[in-house]
């Protein structure tokens, strides 16, 4: 189904009544609810980015869709433990900013070694009041060389001296028993160079070129790194 740019534009109502029934065809009616009242605050909003972003193009309807369909997929494997603690927050919108909330940041592998380890030192953290973990990067990052874990090849694997995806999994679950959030880090303004969307780009497909910031030579790179630290050597 394709919506004409003027709707697209000037109808953010319109347009999420005419895409919500096929992107979200696969939720529960409990779960379309809930949706729907977070759509109704939000999606004006989100509409309005994305109008920003992509002008009056025949993609928009599309990526209007597929964002809705990724976050009714999401939401149909979320936990409902987690859906449990999406309603209490949705309550105390501002829960993040209480005076009860203490945070405390550590590389896992200089803390305790790996997130296993991590796990078991969660009696310590309770014991300073500890109510968020934030953990730098556990990401799988090339050997050598990777700015302390943000040039990240794989979010979708764990440094395999750290643990497994499933252990991370372990460990945001055990956290959340005793009170405490894990927050991570996502890196949106780069990747290494093994990432698959570099390896795509370097290989010459445009589209993912357009990730990122490339060059047909050397003297734009190399007038930054006149005045710019290196971190990637390559």
């Amino acid at each position: 189904m394709s919506i004409s740019a003027a709707l697209l534009r000037k109808d953010p109502a319109r347009t999420l009544n005419a895409l919500w029934p096929e992107a979200t065809a696969s939720l529960t009616k409990t779960d379309q609810k809930t949706l729907r009242a977070r759509a109704n605050r939000q999606f004006e909003r989100l509409h309005g980015l994305l109008h920003r972003l992509y002008g009056e193009t025949y993609e928009l309807d599309g990526v209007l869709k597929e964002a809705l369909r990724i976050v009714a997929e999401g939401m149909a494997a979320r936990p409902r433990a987690l859906k449990k603690l999406d309603k209490e927050r949705e309550a105390d919108p501002r829960w993040f900013r209480r005076a009860r909330m203490v945070g405390a940041m550590a590389y896992a592998d200089r803390f305790a070694g790996t997130l296993d380890g991590v796990r078991a030192q969660i009696p310590y953290l309770k014991d300073l009041g500890i109510t968020y973990l934030h953990l730098m990067p556990v990401y799988a990052v090339p050997d050598g060389p990777n700015d302390g874990g943000f040039a990240v090849s794989d979010y979708r694997a764990v440094r395999p001296d750290l643990g497994t995806i499933d252990d991370l999994r372990a460990l945001a679950d055990a956290l959340r028993a005793d009170g405490i959030s894990l927050a991570l880090d996502f890196v949106f303004n780069h990747t290494s160079d093994e990432h698959p969307w570099a390896q795509k780009a370097l290989a010459g497909d445009t589209r993912f070129q357009d990730y990122y910031w490339m060059f047909p030579d050397r003297t734009l790179p190399d007038a930054y790194e006149q005045h710019l630290r290196e971190i990637f050597p390559e």
